[in-house]
């Protein structure tokens, strides 16, 4: 008896240590904020890295419809804003250690555009359709997936039909190449060419350069990523911001403050009803509006590699695959899941490490080494290596 009483306790202080070591994951409307001090972490050093983000601020105007006119307005040609913009707070930020909150600074709650950041959105919801087996493969090509298009426009102009993966060089591409951004689609989409994104040689050739055989070359594009989302949306058969706020976002006890926009041009007919086909970042205005906390609750997701609080809201599987490398790119995994793996990126990170990037600069670090996730918005991206630096040193 004395014996069994002995294991029996044994088991109980066991099961005492795996319980203290479980994973925090935030419930909605909470937060708990730990000292770093009361988990190891050395406080001065965080409160220099707060104070390294804050001295880094980005240059270009908190007016980000002013920030892109200044930017890619100076050598893109059709680069009317045909989408929502605002202007963005001041240098924010928060740092979570095993998912408590260590650090935070700046505008946590204020609602802002996170560009690109929003592509990690999309490739999530895409992911969602591969684990619902809407879609059978990423090796499958889309255009087994989209019937054609109507555009809504109530007008006396009638609807136009759209055929996004019609042609000789689209209806070969594959959910796979459009996620690593190395489709060279092909086309117009909202009143934007594919050639006018960050247009590259001399412009009497913009329109008839060769296509790239799919695979074969990375190149960051908009107008392609916004080809993406309509195709998902097709398969979803419903908006996308609906797709996220059901199977993740309010899973992960997001708050109710963040949108999803697209385009006024960007409207479709989809089983007899207007829907808007948002855009996968801020380029032309538009893309997810977030607050920085929504944004940590997400890092925490990928940080977890889909699971939250013993959930499996996306497959494990999915994010092996955006965290592999893209073979033209390979600091690219899916969009916009910067990697780490050749330390190109980020010297100072482990090679494990990703991140979610946006312009901005806007980014979400994701370090599984050190369940850590920080999310810092409004830095000069030359000094993101230099503020995961200073935030890494907490650690040693």
């Amino acid at each position: 008896m004395k014996i069994f009483i002995v294991i029996a306790l044994i088991l109980c202080a066991l099961d005492g240590r795996t319980q203290s070591k479980k994973d925090y994951f935030p419930p909605r409307g909470e937060w708990v904020h730990r000292s770093p001090g009361a988990l190891g972490l050395d406080s001065l050093r965080l409160a220099e890295a707060i104070r390294f983000a804050r001295e880094s601020e980005a240059k270009a105007p908190r007016d980000q419809a002013l920030a892109q006119a200044e930017s890619f307005g100076r050598a893109e040609p059709f680069d009317e804003l045909v989408g929502p913009m605002k202007t963005r707070g001041e240098p924010t930020g928060i740092i979570l250690y095993k998912g408590y909150i260590v650090a935070e600074w700046g505008e946590p709650k204020r609602v802002d555009m996170t560009h690109s950041v929003t592509k990690s959105f999309l490739s999530t919801v895409i992911g969602l359709a591969v684990d619902q087996g809407l879609i059978r493969s990423v090796l499958d090509t889309v255009a087994d997936y989209v019937p054609p298009v109507q555009v809504y426009d109530p007008g006396p102009a009638g609807a136009e039909l759209l055929y996004p993966f019609a042609g000789e060089h689209n209806r070969l591409l594959t959910w796979d190449v459009l996620l690593r951004q190395t489709s060279d689609w092909e086309g117009v989409l909202w009143g934007k060419p594919d050639w006018a994104d960050r247009p590259q040689g001399k412009p009497e050739e913009w329109t008839t350069r060769p296509r790239n055989a799919p695979g074969a070359v990375w190149k960051y594009n908009d107008v392609r990523v916004n080809v993406l989302a309509l195709a998902a949306t097709s398969v979803w058969r419903m908006p996308l911001p609906q797709v996220l706020k059901t199977y993740i976002m309010d899973p992960i006890g997001a708050s109710n403050t963040w949108r999803w926009y697209g385009y006024r041009n960007s409207w479709i007919v989809l089983d007899g009803q207007a829907v808007q086909a948002v855009s996968g970042g801020g380029h032309w205005g538009g893309g997810m509006f977030i607050n920085a906390y929504d944004m940590a609750r997400f890092g925490l997701l990928t940080l977890h590699r889909g699971n939250w609080n013993g959930k499996q809201l996306l497959s494990e599987q999915w994010v092996k695959q955006a965290t592999t490398p893209t073979t033209a790119n390979t600091g690219y995994g899916y969009m916009n899941w910067f990697l780490n793996t050749d330390k190109k990126l980020l010297p100072s990170a482990p090679a494990s490490a990703f991140v979610h990037i946006g312009n901005g600069t806007n980014f979400i670090y994701v370090d599984p080494e050190h369940d850590l996730v920080a999310v810092v918005r409004w830095i000069e991206n030359a000094s993101m290596d230099g503020m995961v630096k200073k935030i890494l040193a907490a650690w040693n």
